[in-house]
């Protein structure tokens, strides 16, 4: 398909043969601009490079899965930019953040009244130098020559200047004028992050950091650092994903109707983060990258064929934005570090802008069952980030597997916590044949360390599956089904007894987690006022059922206790 006839049959666009994009009305509200937007940026910044430049570097579906990997390769070749838009006019002198103002004869300020602007021209010219001195030296003769019959701040030019916009350093700025419609009104804008201060703010409130105390600072900083920064759709990376971040976040916080849109050059990802309704405690975060499909399932491939969602049939190669749900810091939660997770995964058709929601690609369980069969064989082809700094090529070497298992194990484990037990139970299979295989023994000995550090991360996930299963108890919900009180009591009981014999190599935080949630089961005050204050005989036989389990749970939370202060001690 070539990338100039993508989204021609958009009912709301107009789409010109010259390959332009306009709206059909004035934009006014953020939503509607944000679709008009995404269509721009997919179009010019996406599917534009797709198609003129040799082996573009597709985004692996894995890599929109939270937690997210720094991207250790910049592809210089690629646009990218940043930008952020205001549904209000601006107020240019007590705006937070710096930039360069363009002007229009619709400004907020401007007085001039009727359709009439006899400043057209020279604020034209004006607006032309402000943009032409913040561009490449190479790309100045070509932007004189595109332009020189545009009004550039008008929305009209903005799928023109995207391809010079996606080559400038700092960020672009979009607010409302004075008839309430959207237009590009500033350029060159710094984005601040006040990182320091934010990230502190964070880490104290979720009780990560004690003022003052440095080793407990530094102990935690990456946590808290990491995060923070998935929180609104980045890891830890470059300073324009960082600024982006956490500039959206002072702009939630301001209670401001915002929207601000990155893309890098090393994520080849269209990453926006805009305000929702009112009293959200985070601002939306979705994300748009080409991705090939993977999956192995006909019915799927033939699908999206037969829709005609493939934008290179040969390739399988799809436009794919996914929707992410944040979700607050609790320290009690087993799988804690989680702040992200997959709402909604939409296939926009390049033609119609329609979307598919009703297939999965990046939590395609069976296709990642399938993978780490391959990365243990030594058959996968492709490349991870090991531990943030070195990128891993293939699995032809046992080492490389280690690697490859470590990455994947890191980046799966909130999930796998949560999987049903039969997609569970595959997974153990395939990584115990590999690193309890006897055969292997003198091989994991020379990689003595990798290997411990893959056993580590596996056994943790082994153990908070189990402590999982308490965190459903305490709200009464077992294998996804709502249970009595006897039955909760049954189960912990149980669970406890059989794990208590294990607790000593439990890793500590698991440890605490356990007696949190049993003693949230001990502390439920419907429980107690209903079966345990009571006395027996005003109890029924499935009363006196719970106070004996009730009694037994006690016993087994002062073993836990027991157990974890001589770890201490010791």
């Amino acid at each position: 398909m070539n990338w100039q006839t993508a989204f021609s049959k958009i009912p709301t666009l107009n789409a010109l043969i010259n390959g332009d994009l306009l709206p059909k009305s004035p934009l006014r509200n953020l939503k509607e601009l944000r679709h008009f937007l995404d269509f721009i940026h997919v179009k010019f910044c996406l599917l534009r490079p797709y198609q003129e430049i040799r082996s573009y570097p597709l985004v692996d579906a894995r890599d929109l899965l939270p937690s997210f990997e720094p991207n250790l390769t910049e592809f210089a070749e690629l646009p990218g930019f940043s930008m952020v838009a205001f549904e209000r006019p601006l107020d240019y002198f007590n705006e937070v953040f710096q930039f360069d103002l363009l002007h229009t004869c619709r400004d907020p300020d401007c007085r001039v009244q009727g359709d009439s602007c006899v400043l057209e021209n020279s604020l034209q010219q004006k607006n032309l130098d402000c943009f032409r001195s913040h561009l490449p030296r190479e790309l100045r003769e070509g932007f004189k020559e595109a332009t020189q019959d545009r009004q550039i701040s008008d929305i009209s030019s903005y799928s023109l200047l995207i391809h010079y916009l996606s080559h400038m350093d700092r960020a672009h700025v979009l607010s409302l004028d004075r008839d309430g419609e959207f237009f590009l009104s500033g350029v060159y804008a710094s984005l601040p992050s006040d990182l320091d201060t934010e990230l502190k703010r964070f880490g104290l409130k979720a009780r990560k950091f004690k003022p003052n105390d440095n080793l407990v600072y530094e102990k935690n900083r990456e946590f808290v650092y990491q995060f923070l920064m998935e929180l609104y759709g980045y890891p830890i990376s470059s300073e324009r994903k960082t600024s982006a971040a956490i500039f959206s976040r002072r702009l939630h916080k301001m209670g401001e109707r915002f929207l601000v849109k990155a893309l890098g050059q090393s994520d080849r990802t269209i990453t926006s983060i805009f305000s929702t309704k009112a009293g959200h405690p985070y601002p939306r975060v979705e994300k748009i990258a080409l991705v090939p499909v993977e999956t192995r399932g006909m019915d799927v491939l033939d699908f999206l064929e037969s829709g005609g969602y493939f934008l290179d049939r040969k390739k399988k190669v799809v436009i794919l934005r996914v929707v992410y749900r944040q979700h607050k810091f609790d320290p009690n939660n087993v799988r804690q570090d989680r702040a992200l997770s997959v709402w909604r995964q939409e296939i926009i058709h390049p033609l119609t802008g329609q979307v598919c929601t009703s297939v999965n690609l990046i939590k395609d369980s069976y296709t990642m069952s399938l993978k780490l069969n391959d990365i243990v064989r030594g058959e996968f082809m492709g490349r991870v980030v090991y531990k943030k700094n070195e990128i891993v090529e293939d699995t032809d070497t046992h080492e490389k597997r280690l690697k490859f298992l470590h990455s994947w194990l890191s980046k799966h484990q909130r999930r796998m916590i949560g999987y049903s037990e039969e997609f569970y139970a595959e997974i153990v299979r395939v990584l115990d044949g590999y690193l309890a295989d006897p055969l292997m023994a003198d091989e994991f000995a020379e990689l003595h360390d990798l290997y411990q550090e893959v056993w580590t991360t596996y056994s943790y996930i082994k153990q908070a599956r189990k402590i999982k299963q308490l965190e459903d108890l305490k709200g009464r919900f077992h294998k996804g089904r709502k249970i009595t009180y006897l039955a909760m009591l049954t189960h912990s009981t149980a669970l406890l007894s059989d794990l208590k014999f294990e607790f000593a190599q439990y890793f500590d935080a698991l440890i605490s987690k356990a007696i949190f949630f049993s003693e949230s089961m001990l502390n439920d005050r419907y429980l107690i006022r209903t079966y345990i204050t009571p006395k027996e005989d005003q109890l029924t036989d499935n009363g006196l059922q719970i106070k004996k389990l009730y009694r037994r749970l006690v016993s087994l939370v002062d073993e836990l206790k027991a157990i974890r202060k001589t770890k201490a001690d010791a």
